[in-house]
């Protein structure tokens, strides 16, 4: 058995048209994964599968509002049929809104929830009911990764209220997952990065100031790269994590070591 390879497995990645969920995707297909891409944007969509279909590996684009119940659900049985099954989520798709608690409209506290944390646990669910299922020559279970943040163990060092409570939840919610559906072989962990070049971060990565306090915050020196991540999610997702599930793996250049 090769530790950190997928072969045959069959995995979805939301918001993978961009950023963390792109390398994601990118790295699961050259791990021997078939990869069904989903983001909100066909063009983003259509990008990550390109790119993966040119370096000879197998995805899908699929066009989904994860923030839907009913279009995560079409969503994941369009993934189940073309790819034979769902073996791998990873819970990517997510959003911030920065701005001080007292300035944070309600709409757009919702906003943050209803992307970060609602849509996680009905993707997770969802995928759940297909990882139950046993395929040919494979037995039942499957693996859960979700994009958490050092914002879900820290309290931060910017306004972001919305962000780091969403967070924080992911953190409890992937150990209460782990737990309920460790009977059933499915294993659900977290990644927890700190901040990375993305567009996502665009805001700070651009301000020198703002960078500057954040790599006061960095003890190795050096901020993590979406490869970096990506590959700490593949871990999570192989057979190498294979006895992990309800850990939070930091990404995070010592930052919560403070």
């Amino acid at each position: 058995m090769k530790l950190f390879e997928l072969p045959g497995k069959a995995a979805i990645v939301t918001g993978a048209g961009r950023g963390i969920g792109k390398a994601t995707a990118e790295l699961f297909a050259a791990a021997g994964a078939s990869v069904a891409v989903i983001d909100l944007s066909e063009e983003h969509a259509q990008r990550t599968v390109e790119a993966i279909r040119s370096a000879g590996g197998t995805a899908v684009p699929i066009v989904c509002d994860v923030t839907g119940e009913k279009a995560v659900e079409a969503a994941f049985a369009q993934a189940a049929d073309e790819l034979g099954g769902i073996d791998i989520l990873v819970n990517n798709a997510g959003m911030a809104i920065r701005k001080p608690a007292t300035e944070l409209p309600l709409a757009d506290w919702q906003k943050v929830i209803d992307l970060n944390l609602t849509a996680l646990f009905v993707c997770s669910r969802v995928a759940a009911r297909y990882m139950r299922k046993a395929r040919p020559d494979t037995p039942p279970g499957g693996a859960i990764v979700n994009l958490a943040s050092i914002m879900g163990l820290s309290g931060g060092i910017f306004p972001n209220s919305s962000y780091q409570a969403s967070k924080g939840a992911v953190v409890n919610l992937t150990r209460a997952l782990a737990l309920e559906w460790a009977p059933d072989r499915i294993r659900v962990n977290a990644v927890a990065p700190t901040f990375v070049n993305t567009d996502f971060t665009a805001q700070i990565f651009n301000n020198p100031d703002v960078l500057e306090k954040v790599e006061a915050h960095t003890p190795l020196g050096v901020l993590p790269e979406v490869d970096d991540v990506a590959a700490a999610v593949l871990f999570l997702a192989s057979p190498a994590a294979r006895c992990i599930t309800g850990i939070i793996l930091p990404v995070d250049s010592g930052y919560l070591a403070r």
